[in-house]
């Protein structure tokens, strides 16, 4: 079963274009979604969210779409877009007592359960905590909500090895029952080898590939031997005919 399922998703800049862009996360999955910066990763989450208006396309989730469920979609969803950078001198405990608000869902056993896992301390204020820090407690926020799906753009992006590794253990815990699932962009390619079970791969606004990692090292196998030697070689050199794999 899919629990996010992206067709022909198009948005249109000035400078750029969004083109036709098509993928699934399956249930249990951990879909690593990757492209060099200005690729169309962020534009392809925010217009999932509904924080960009895409020109054309389709999402639907759990095989409905989005525009007819939107309200049952944000409650099933966790969001992590770039870090916990609003209300910098708010603690911990006043950004949570008004997110759980809007999840009638919320279990305050499991979010004292993670912010114990994590080592979180709600009186710390947002600024006080380190770059990891700050992406484990939204990570917290949508477990206690019981979200069946994570969104996490560059997640582990500035982070130190330790921070980074981590954080990719976690993911591979979050989604162990099958019963969760990760979409996560990212151009850090040993994240990818240590969690991911399908791939993504967006050039210049369009999807080149996307599938199981197994299904990504066979199609590119002529490219090199490992999954790093694969992406710079497709973001080095267009591919022969320009089609979509």
């Amino acid at each position: 079963m899919n629990v996010l399922e992206v067709e022909g998703l198009r948005k249109v800049y000035p400078a750029f274009t969004l083109q036709d862009v098509s993928f699934t996360v399956p249930e249990g999955a951990i879909v690593g979604f990757i492209g060099r910066n200005g690729a169309g990763k962020s534009t392809t989450l925010k217009s999932i969210l509904g924080l960009v208006h895409p020109d054309g396309g389709m999402v639907r989730w759990c095989g409905e779409d989005v525009k007819g469920c939107e309200k049952t979609f944000k409650e099933n969803i966790g969001v992590v877009l770039g870090g916990v950078d609003f209300y910098p001198k708010k603690k911990l405990r006043a950004i949570t007592a008004a997110t759980k608000k809007f999840y009638p869902n919320w279990d305050e056993a499991k979010y004292q359960h993670y912010c114990k896992l994590f080592s979180l301390d709600s009186e710390k204020r947002v600024d006080q905590l380190s770059s990891g820090m700050k992406v484990k407690y939204l990570i917290a926020l949508a477990l206690s909500h019981s979200a069946r799906l994570l969104i996490l753009d560059e997640p582990t992006s500035g982070l130190d090895p330790v921070s980074r590794d981590e954080l990719v253990t976690l993911f591979r815990s979050i989604v162990a029952d099958g019963k969760r699932s990760i979409l996560f962009s990212t151009h850090i390619t040993s994240d990818l080898e240590k969690c991911a079970s399908h791939i993504t791969f967006i050039k210049d606004g369009a999807i080149v590939h996307t599938g199981t990692v197994a299904g990504f090292m066979e199609a590119f196998a002529d490219r090199g031997g490992t999954l790093e030697d694969i992406i710079i070689s497709v973001e080095r050199r267009e591919l022969d005919d320009g089609a979509i794999i």
